[in-house]
C-alpha cells in the first residue's frame, strides 16, 4: 500500500506533517510519500533532527495557497504539491491522498483529476462529530453549498458505507438535517429528499433537529453543504468556548485549582473525545480513490491518524462498496438533474 501525502499543506506544515508520516510509517508499516519541495523537507527534517530515511520524496516546488482560486490546482499551479499528489493518486502511483491544503482547490482537484465514481452526482466531504454515547458523521459539510434532493440520498448511502467499514456499524441509521421531527417539514429539497431517502432501503429513522444531532439516534445525519458547514462550524465554536470556560473555572482560586486534581482523568477523556484529530480528517466520498482532508490546523497526531484513515478505507475496500451502494440505488434518481 502507498499513502501519498501533501508535505505542504495546513497551517503547520511541512513540520508537523513530516512528524506525523513518520510515526505513521513506524506504527503502520505502509509505504508513505510526502509530496513538495524535496529541499525544504529535507533542510526541515535536518533541523529538527528526525530521520526520514524510510520515507519516499516526490517533489513539487509550487504550493496551493488558501488565497488562490482552486481552479489553479488543474493548471495554473499543476506543479504544486496538491496537484501532483492527486494525479499520482489519479495515475495508480498510490493508493490514497491525505492533504490539509485548501478545502476548495482538494475538492475541485480531486472531482477532476482523481474523477468522480460512475453514478455519483457530486462528492462530498464528511467529518464525524463526537456525541453522548457514539460519533454521528454528518455530510455535506461544504463541498456542495447548494444540493438536490438526489445527492442527498446518495450522501447518505456513501455516509452509511463508511460508518461500517471504518467504524464497525452494522447497520448505520441516518437522518436528515431539519427544523423539526415531523415530515412535513422543511423546504422543499427536505420533503423530496424525505420521500426518497424512505423508499431508498437505507436504516432511514427521519428528520434530525440540530440540537439533536450530539445526542441523536442516527450515525449518519445529511445535509446540503451550506447547512452542514454552518452546524460544524457553529460546533467548533462553542467547543472551544466551553472548553476555555472550564479551564477558567478551574484558574479562579487555589481551591478550583484542588478541585481540578480530583476530576483532572475525567476531563482528560472529555478532552479526547472532542478532540478532531483522534478522527484524523474529513473524506471525500464519491471519488475514485481514498481522499482525507485534514483539518488546517492538523498537528502531528492529526496527520498519523489521517494517514490511518487513509490505510482504513484502502483495506475496507470502502471505494467498490460505496460504488455498488449507489449502484444499487440509481432506479430512485435516474434522470435526475446533474
Amino acid at each position: 500500500m502507498r499513502i501519498i501525502v501533501d508535505a505542504f499543506g495546513g497551517d503547520n506544515a511541512p513540520l508537523a506533517v513530516i512528524k506525523g508520516v513518520v510515526a505513521a510509517k513506524k506504527e503502520y508499516k505502509e509505504d508513505i510519500v510526502l509530496v513538495g519541495s524535496e529541499e525544504k523537507i529535507k533542510a526541515c527534517a535536518l533541523e529538527n533532527g528526525i530521520d526520514i530515511s524510510g520515507i519516499e520524496i516526490v517533489n513539487a516546488d509550487e504550493v496551493i495557497e488558501m488565497c488562490d482560486d482552486p481552479t489553479d490546482v488543474l493548471k495554473k499551479k499543476a506543479g504544486s504539491s496538491m496537484s501532483v499528489g492527486l494525479r499520482m493518486l489519479s495515475e495508480g502511483n498510490g493508493d490514497a491522498f491525505v492533504s490539509a491544503g485548501s478545502t476548495a482547490a482538494l475538492v475541485v482537484g480531486a472531482t477532476l483529476i482523481v474523477k468522480r465514481l460512475k453514478g455519483v452526482k457530486r462528492p462530498a466531504l464528511a467529518t464525524v462529530l463526537p456525541g453522548d454515547n457514539k460519533n454521528t458523521m454528518i455530510m455535506d459539510i461544504g463541498a456542495n453549498a447548494v444540493c438536490r434532493a438526489s445527492m442527498l440520498l446518495q450522501f447518505a448511502a456513501m455516509g452509511s458505507v463508511y460508518m461500517k467499514k471504518i467504524y464497525g456499524v452494522e447497520n448505520p441509521s441516518v437522518g436528515l438535517v431539519n427544523i423539526g421531527a415531523e415530515e412535513t417539514k422543511g423546504t422543499p429539497l427536505q420533503l423530496e429528499a424525505y420521500k426518497l431517502l424512505s423508499e431508498s432501503g437505507l436504516n432511514f429513522r427521519g428528520n434530525v433537529e440540530p440540537r439533536d444531532i450530539p445526542s441523536t439516534f442516527c450515525d449518519v445525519v445529511v445535509a446540503d453543504g451550506f447547512t452542514g458547514n454552518v452546524i460544524l462550524k457553529l460546533t467548533e465554536g462553542v467547543a472551544k468556548m466551553f472548553s476555555g470556560r472550564i479551564k477558567a473555572v478551574f484558574k479562579k482560586n487555589i481551591f478550583s485549582g484542588l478541585a481540578y486534581l480530583l476530576v483532572k482523568g475525567g476531563i482528560a477523556d472529555f478532552k479526547k473525545k472532542m478532540d478532531y484529530s483522534e478522527h484524523g480528517g474529513a473524506p471525500l466520498l464519491g471519488v475514485q480513490k481514498p481522499v482525507i482532508k485534514a483539518h488546517g490546523s492538523s498537528d502531528e497526531r492529526a496527520f498519523k491518524n489521517a494517514v490511518r484513515q487513509a490505510i482504513g478505507c484502502v483495506k475496507s475496500d470502502m471505494i467498490g462498496k460505496i460504488k455498488e451502494e449507489v449502484a444499487s440505488l440509481s432506479h430512485l434518481t435516474e434522470g435526475k438533474e446533474e
